[in-house]
């Protein structure tokens, strides 16, 4: 990965370069800043090729759900992945639009069940109504918080259906013990929010048009992945 960034093969790596790259990680401007925070140790806007290598290991540990901080440098992960054909590791071999989604079909119909019975209105759930489900699961509330910010996927503070397949997915992944992640996996991503939303260097995104909300109505494709089946191919 680094004589990708450091092309000029200077032996190190400006913040502008580093950002563009790590951005392919699919995680999210504050988990990306804060693993920059960890790797610029003396804040100096540059990153060698050992704390580049630091930066590396962090991205690692936020796609596995675990924690971003030294601590975890020296836990067991696999190598991080970047959604870039140049990369040597692809996200699975295909475009992230193109992943099957980890909601299965069986299990979005109860979702879906689960979200009519809370009165939806205009096809959307508020955090007042979806709240009272989150927090029947008993779960931790700082884990219930991070459900909540990775299934509001336009961030418009309203869950639609698909949203609230990826909120109820994540509760009951928890629920079996299974790490909650810091970003969103790209197979959970539901198909209808697959687009490039994430403008360089915006810090939350506003959503442009209100169009991803119609696309409801329509079943996305069926997802192969198993809720157990880990998505580090």
């Amino acid at each position: 990965f680094f004589p990708q960034v450091d092309s000029a093969n200077a032996g190190r790596v400006l913040a502008s370069d580093a950002a563009v790259f790590l951005k392919k990680s699919g995680l999210t401007d504050l988990v990306l800043g804060k693993i920059w925070d960890l790797a610029d140790t003396d804040g100096k806007g540059i990153l060698n090729k050992q704390e580049f290598f630091v930066a590396l290991r962090l991205v690692a540990c936020a796609q596995n759900g675990l924690d971003v901080s030294l601590s975890s440098l020296n836990l067991p992960v696999p190598p991080p992945r970047f959604t870039d054909t140049s990369s040597p590791l692809l996200l699975s071999g295909t475009a992230s639009s193109d992943l099957p989604w980890a909601v299965k079909l069986e299990d979005k119909a109860k979702y879906d069940v689960i979200f009519d019975s809370l009165n939806p209105v205009n096809g959307l759930l508020s955090g007042d109504k979806v709240k009272p489900v989150l927090l029947n699961s008993k779960l931790p509330v700082d884990i219930l918080g991070r459900v909540w910010e990775l299934s509001d996927i336009d961030r418009d503070g309203m869950l639609d259906r698909d949203e609230f397949a990826v909120a109820m997915f994540l509760v009951y992944c928890a629920l079996e013990k299974e790490p909650v992640p810091m970003s969103l996996p790209a197979a959970l991503v539901p198909p209808s929010k697959r687009k490039p939303l994430s403008v360089p260097g915006s810090m939350p995104l506003i959503p442009s048009s209100t169009s991803t909300k119609e696309s409801h109505q329509s079943l996305p494709p069926v997802g192969i992945l198993a809720a157990k089946t880990p998505l580090t191919q």
